[in-house]
């Protein structure tokens, strides 16, 4: 990705009319939160079994480096359909020669990065300069709350990350799960994965997408539908905002953009959309909503 027109462009969040069967997006939609999938029992390809049955046009596959090969080989079957999106494990030596050569090998982004690492430690300062270096865009799992006992957290300490906007002014930052959005109220004190209830204007979040040109948010997951429909007032003037530098996501498990398969077994925080399709769940925030 070699331009900030091209970063937005892959953000482009519609809106669409729900029906029974699939979704009619007004505009062509693109998911830039897919992780590939395979799923040799299906006749069709598992990631366009999802994409076709939620309404997605086009998709950003996040894989690790190890199965480059194999999505390379579905992203040059359908050419129209796929971005390829790597992730290396940033806490080994080589992780910057492993994501350099997947650069050469066509991947367009870093990501989704989710470590036990801080988010201003060594191992992703490595990654933010050599995004910069490769200039390509690089997505964060930020999460400071455990979803279940012994998961621990990722890329830690988000309010304090405008000492690395400023420090990698070139690198483009994508933001994305609990921390990132949870942040969007001012305040936020890592008391749970998923805050509920009027949303305090001044939220780290909303200041940093508004200082900083080089931050992008991720619409996807529990995190941000949760996020967008606890305060429907805030939420559309926070979307309205920042309407250039949110992309649209699914982060979703669901097997084929309905819902079916899909198990928060190890997230029960998120049991609001357990056997839903996130895509359809995320393009259609509810008005007003009541929390578990």
């Amino acid at each position: 990705m070699n331009s900030r027109r091209e970063v937005l462009a892959l953000g482009a969040v519609a809106c669409f009319g729900q029906t029974n069967d699939t979704p009619k997006w007004k505009s062509k939609v693109i998911d830039i939160h897919l992780h590939w999938r395979q799923d040799l029992r299906l006749e069709k390809d598992a990631n366009l079994v999802h994409m076709d049955g939620c309404g997605v046009g086009k998709a950003v596959l996040l894989t690790r480096a190890q199965a480059g090969d194999a999505a390379a080989a579905v992203m040059a079957k359908f050419p129209e359909k796929f971005i390829w999106s790597v992730s290396a494990d940033i806490t080994k030596p080589d992780a910057e020669q492993v994501l350099t050569e997947a650069v050469k090998k066509g991947a367009k982004a870093f990501g989704e990065l989710k470590f036990h690492v801080a988010a201003d430690g060594p191992e992703l300062r490595r990654a933010y300069a050599l995004a910069a270096e490769l200039d390509v865009p690089i997505l964060i799992h930020f999460q400071e709350v455990d979803h279940f006992e012994g998961e621990g957290k990722w890329s830690t300490g988000f309010k304090n990350f405008a000492t690395m906007l400023k420090a990698y002014p070139k690198t483009k930052f994508i933001g994305h799960a609990d921390a990132f959005w949870a942040n969007i109220s001012a305040d936020y004190r890592e008391e749970t994965a998923y805050p509920s209830g009027p949303v305090k204007p001044g939220g780290v979040t909303d200041k940093l997408l508004s200082d900083f040109g080089n931050l992008y948010g991720d619409l996807s997951a529990n995190s941000r539908n949760n996020a967008m429909s606890r305060d429907p007032e805030f939420s559309a003037g926070f979307l309205k905002r920042h309407q250039n530098k949110l992309m649209f996501g699914s982060d979703c498990a669901c097997s084929d953009g309905r819902g079916s398969g899909v198990s928060q077994q190890k997230n029960p925080a998120a049991k609001r959309l357990a056997g839903k399709c996130v895509a359809r769940e995320t393009g259609v925030v509810p008005k007003s909503e009541t929390r578990d």
